[in-house]
């Protein structure tokens, strides 16, 4: 069992806790008031509650919603409209942020599953509005957090000593989860609905809208005051985010500043950059260990994860889906720790053809028997191979503690990332230093080959954009990437199926963002709808 004494892994909280923050599908109800005789008030009396409370928190990026197995629809799922599983946060990121680009297609034909890799999509589809809507509910969580533990509220509320310096770092914790949903809505829908701690509930017109820029500004000066607060790097119990983890997002922020408002931000990339490195962490030696179900141990490279168990953490989503539906055709579901296949997620030939043919960089990783490398059936698992990424085995060979739930947790960031996103902005005219910049892609390429016969002496940011995607492959950067460099929408780079053409194609500009979900253009009246749906 892994070790947390949150209980990240776990989202086992009271009902009265559950009620407190039950919410419906339109933002504006996010944060009605409970429907119980047990309310924040007197929650929040009790220091401890406050753990609990918090485990929501974190409990919102792993759990699709508050049984086993994510139950059918709300209340069981945290949103209504869409299972719990297939509405699990990390699922959600997974779908928009990977499916979309050339590092992986899915063949089921789920509703409009379909248009996501096609790039048809358009403002009803039902898992871009539950990625939207698994967004807010996260904020709706932390405003409710946050609300109660100023420092008024805990006074008024008895909480001292020890627990009143523990409440502060949970507080900035809360912060920085809304921070990190921020980023995300930011990042994929750009101008949203806005409601801190102080939006109360019950407004009759629903959040204002915010601009893109302007959030980009509120999410920077939210991590910047959360990191100013949070405990020391490196100090904080495996799974809850700390000062190192305001550092990566900040530096994820300043690295794509460039696309959320038109200035260039790569010489504070690389400052938050160097606060990581200089931190403490270290790469991990062996790096499919990093995806395995025992990657919460002796792992020196995890700046902030999404934890799961296969005992507390039972969901259709995170690496339960990871693992289940990469698996298929001739693939033995055992060699991965689990007890079947869901015959979906496979790769393009584009992201195939990143990797030496011979096998040297350990990182492409491809199961080739039975497979097609040409994609012509986007709905036949045979076509197109399988990508081994995440596994439910642990660094013995044994098997994760349920073979049905995966255990493997999934990184947010990692010092990987760091090397990448420093070489990068150094590459962009940042103030960092060439020649580490170089060393740090080299201590990658190294592990990825067992030596250093993938080393090289120089890079550019084509080459950059590349090793990102043999690096962080699955984990959720990709579409961001691509659109950094000018090639998700455009003509420039192709891959299968992209736009709905076998060979690829271009598509239109403006699906560089997804669309805001219809259902809330209608409900509430202060939001625009992005330009082209």
């Amino acid at each position: 069992m892994k070790k947390s004494n949150i209980k990240i892994k776990s989202l086992v909280i009271t009902a009265a806790v559950a009620m407190l923050f039950s919410t419906t599908s339109c933002i504006k109800d996010l944060e009605r008031e409970p429907m119980t005789d047990v309310t924040a008030d007197v929650v929040f009396k009790d220091f401890g509650n406050y753990q609990n409370v918090l485990a929501k928190l974190y409990g919102g990026l792993s759990m699709g919603g508050q049984v086993s197995g994510d139950g059918g629809n709300y209340p069981d799922s945290d949103i209504s409209g869409i299972n719990g599983g297939f509405s699990q946060y990390t699922r959600l990121m997974y779908t928009l942020n990977v499916v979309s680009t050339d590092e992986a297609v899915i063949g089921w034909n789920d509703g409009n599953l379909h248009t996501i890799h096609k790039m048809t999509w358009d403002s009803s589809n039902e898992f871009i509005t539950a990625m939207y809507y698994r967004i807010y509910t996260e904020i709706g969580l932390c405003n409710e957090f946050l609300r109660n533990v100023t420092d008024e509220k805990l006074a008024q509320n008895g909480i001292t000593g020890n627990n009143l310096t523990e409440a502060k770092y949970m507080r900035a914790e809360a912060r920085f989860l809304r921070a990190q949903s921020y980023y995300h809505a930011l990042d994929m829908f750009g101008n949203v609905p806005f409601a801190k701690e102080d939006y109360l509930p019950g407004a009759v017109d629903g959040p204002p809208r915010i601009e893109r820029a302007a959030l980009f500004n509120f999410v920077e000066q939210e991590l910047l005051a959360s990191a100013n607060d949070m405990k020391e790097a490196k100090t904080s119990v495996y799974g809850r985010a700390d000062k190192a983890a305001a550092w990566a997002l900040l530096a994820r922020l300043y690295l794509n500043a460039g696309v959320y408002t038109g200035t260039q931000r790569n010489n504070d990339c690389i400052t938050y950059c160097n606060k990581v490195i200089g931190a403490g962490y270290a790469l991990k030696s062996d790096y499919k260990s990093l995806f395995l179900a025992d990657n919460d141990q002796n792992n020196p490279e995890a700046i902030l994860t999404v934890n799961f168990d296969g005992i507390n953490t039972q969901t259709n989503g995170g690496t339960t889906y990871l693992v289940h539906a990469a698996i298929g055709g001739s693939m033995k579901a055992s060699d991965f720790g689990v007890n079947g296949g869901w015959s979906g997620l496979r790769t393009t030939k584009s992201f195939v053809e990143k990797f030496p043919a011979n096998g040297a960089d350990k990182r492409g990783n491809f199961y080739t028997d039975g497979q097609n490398l040409e994609i012509n059936d986007l709905g036949s698992f045979n076509d197109g191979y399988a990508f081994i990424k995440y596994k439910n085995v642990k660094s013995n060979g044994s098997a994760g503690s349920n073979t049905n739930w995966v255990e493997t947790d999934i990184p947010l960031y990692r010092l990987a990332d760091i090397y990448l996103m420093y070489a990068e902005a150094t590459l962009r005219g940042g103030n960092g230093n060439m020649t580490t910049a170089v060393e740090y892609v080299n201590q990658l390429r190294q592990r990825a080959y067992g030596n250093g016969s993938g080393n090289v002496s120089s890079i550019n940011l084509d080459f950059i954009l590349d090793e990102r995607s043999r690096e962080l492959s699955w984990e959720m950067t990709r579409r961001s990437d691509l659109i950094r460099f000018g090639k998700f929408t455009s003509g420039e780079y192709l891959w299968p199926w992209k736009g709905n053409v076998k060979g690829g194609k271009a598509v239109e500009s403006y699906r560089n963002l997804f669309p805001i979900p219809a259902k809330d253009i209608i409900a509430n009246p202060n939001l625009i709808q992005n330009p082209g749906y």
